[in-house]
């Protein structure tokens, strides 16, 4: 087996170092060793695991015959939470079967029937900021990105459900984000349940809850019959080849991983992309004329709106890696070759700060995608290949509809603060500190004298 070189230390102190803090170790690797390294971050005996950022290796993998890669085996850290029947769960005919059906609702102009909705959440939700004082924007992103998941992908009305479900998952969410509670995802010996009062235990009665109020609204929905333009309704009318739907536990776990791997790290780009718009006056003004009267189709096809948007998920992606694949026979990576077991993963964040391709990578310019078309191996924020993420088409829809929403939205703007740094925050990276906007009190008309 001929490998990339990479870090020397022992298997469970390069894990232990991934996972405290991801973004230090891929710069120190990819200082050292270039943008494609081997390590051993899976735990004391870890196999080799090969992070791959340069496009032509990239490519490679993502083009690779499908019986090349074993894919499901290697996202065990996910399947507390989306369950063993999530599509980033499965491998081979099984995988294929259900991203047929779930690709329809999640592309193309169906994304159109949405736009309204995602607009007045945002709406709403950006209303209830108060003037005068600096505001932290993170609270209101999840939000607006929860209820656009609760409304548009689940298709809840408002009312108890709804309430109790919101409540739920942003305790659940805002538990599994935080640093200490998310490490127990990566090591399963810790996952014990102790009692409610333990933090696994604590977890799967969190879960629990979700999944009662998540079965139920399957269940009344399919007694109600077709119908609905949501994402959830549209999935219960999906059938394949054989004319098979989706069972309750296919369609909770598809949901679930929508929602997890939806919310939190849109709302953490939406900070981001926040930020770079404000940040700077000309590219502020640039923005705010772009969108100034766009009805939401138009926003969503705005080219300089869509290039900032783009240049933030370049950056800062949603997540630092693609899918990690498991050689299953002898594969040619370049001029290495790995031995059945070695795991590839293409690494989404070394792939874009590769100076090769963008000149100036910490520099936000988000010209660059007005000027060039970048290759799906050069680019690939949601990942690629055939394990592209289903929801990137929503993802983006979206992300550009609340961020042009916010600009044409009067009177915002970025509270100063010092340079901004990454802080992880669960599988994905927000600014450290918060974004912070501020728009001006309200002004109070004077009172009329009364005439007497």
């Amino acid at each position: 087996m001929n490998l990339p070189s990479g870090p020397k230390q022992p298997g469970l102190w390069q894990t232990l170092t991934l996972v405290a803090d991801p973004i230090t170790f891929f710069d120190r690797c990819q200082q050292q060793y270039g943008a494609t390294f081997t390590t051993r971050v899976l735990g004391p005996n870890s196999p080799p695991v090969v992070f791959v950022g340069e496009p032509d290796l990239v490519q490679g993998i993502f083009t690779a015959p499908l019986d090349t890669f074993a894919l499901g085996k290697v996202t065990h850290v996910f399947r507390p939470l989306t369950g063993p029947q999530s599509l980033i769960m499965l491998d081979g005919a099984e995988h294929l079967r259900q991203r047929k059906l779930l690709m329809p609702p999640l592309h193309g102009d169906r994304l159109k029937t949405y736009a309204d909705l995602i607009i007045s959440i945002t709406q709403e939700t950006l209303a209830k900021i108060p003037s005068g004082q600096p505001v932290e924007l993170r609270p209101y992103l999840a939000e607006i990105t929860l209820k656009i998941i609760l409304r548009v992908v689940f298709g809840l009305a408002l009312g108890p459900r709804y309430e109790e479900l919101n409540q739920r998952i942003s305790r659940l969410l805002d538990d599994i984000t935080q640093t200490v509670y998310s490490s127990f995802f990566f090591f399963p010996p810790l996952q014990q349940d102790w009692g409610p009062w333990s933090p696994w235990g604590h977890f799967l009665r969190q879960r629990a809850a979700i999944d009662r109020l998540v079965y139920a609204e399957i269940a009344e929905r399919r007694t109600a019959g077709p119908g609905g333009e949501d994402i959830l309704s549209l999935l219960l009318a999906a059938q394949d080849e054989q004319g098979e739907g989706l069972t309750d536990q296919e369609l909770r776990d598809q949901l679930m991983t929508l929602l997890l791997l939806g919310h939190e790290t849109t709302a953490s780009s939406l900070a981001w992309a926040i930020y770079w718009s404000y940040c700077e006056e000309e590219r502020l003004a640039q923005l705010q004329a772009e969108v100034e009267g766009a009805d939401p189709l138009t926003l969503a096809n705005l080219p300089y709106l869509n290039a900032v948007c783009q240049e933030t998920l370049r950056i800062y992606p949603i997540a630092l890696i693609s899918q990690p694949r498991i050689v299953k026979t002898a594969y040619s990576l370049g001029n290495y070759h790995c031995d059945p077991g070695t795991i590839l993963i293409p690494c989404i964040y070394l792939a874009h700060r590769l100076n090769a391709t963008y000149p100036n990578p910490l520099v936000f310019q988000p010209e660059r995608f007005c000027d060039r078309k970048f290759t799906a191996f050069e680019y690939f924020p949601f990942g690629g290949g055939h394990r592209g993420c289903i929801g990137a088409a929503f993802s983006r829809f979206e992300m550009q509809l609340i961020l042009g929403t916010l600009l044409q939205q009067p009177g915002f703007t970025l509270h100063p603060q010092g340079p901004i740094q990454p802080q992880r925050r669960g599988i994905t990276f927000v600014p450290k500190g918060g974004i912070w906007l501020e728009r001006p009190a309200e002004e109070i008309s004077p009172k009329k004298p009364v005439l007497t």
